[in-house]
């Protein structure tokens, strides 16, 4: 089951790194991944102060939620990113890439003014599809 880019020549081409849209074959299962944050597994915040670094923890986060279901990073169709400032865009993006190698996510990046945590930067949910087994 391969996820596909769709790219329109009447659209402006991504600035980030998303895909104008993404297809995939309705069968198999869907996961929804709850929005991850720069918490670790021990509670502690990563990157205090440091997008990329925050980044980084939320992919890594992401990674472990997907896996545990059976997954990989390239499974994931879509993403929601809430960023608290949208100066940050480039500096996500250039963390995103590492992490999503293949055909990236169709994405949505919105900044907001506050989090859960004051130390939050950035926090992305998503929408997987899984192969039948």
């Amino acid at each position: 089951m391969a996820k596909q880019k769709i790219t329109s020549a009447k659209l402006a081409q991504p600035n980030g790194h998303f895909s104008q849209a993404t297809t995939i074959a309705a069968r198999g299962k869907l996961v929804f991944l709850s929005g991850m944050t720069a918490r670790r597994a021990d509670g502690s915040i990563a990157g205090v102060g440091d997008v990329s670094e925050q980044t980084r923890q939320v992919c890594e986060n992401l990674k472990a939620a997907i896996e545990e279901a059976g997954g990989t990073l390239d499974d994931i169709c879509r993403v929601d990113v809430y960023v608290r400032n949208m100066e940050h865009f480039d500096a996500i993006h250039k963390v995103r890439r590492e992490y999503f190698t293949g055909i990236a996510p169709a994405s949505t990046m919105v900044e907001i003014t506050k989090m859960t945590s004051p130390d939050y930067l950035i926090e992305i949910n998503a929408i997987a599809v899984l192969p039948d087994a």
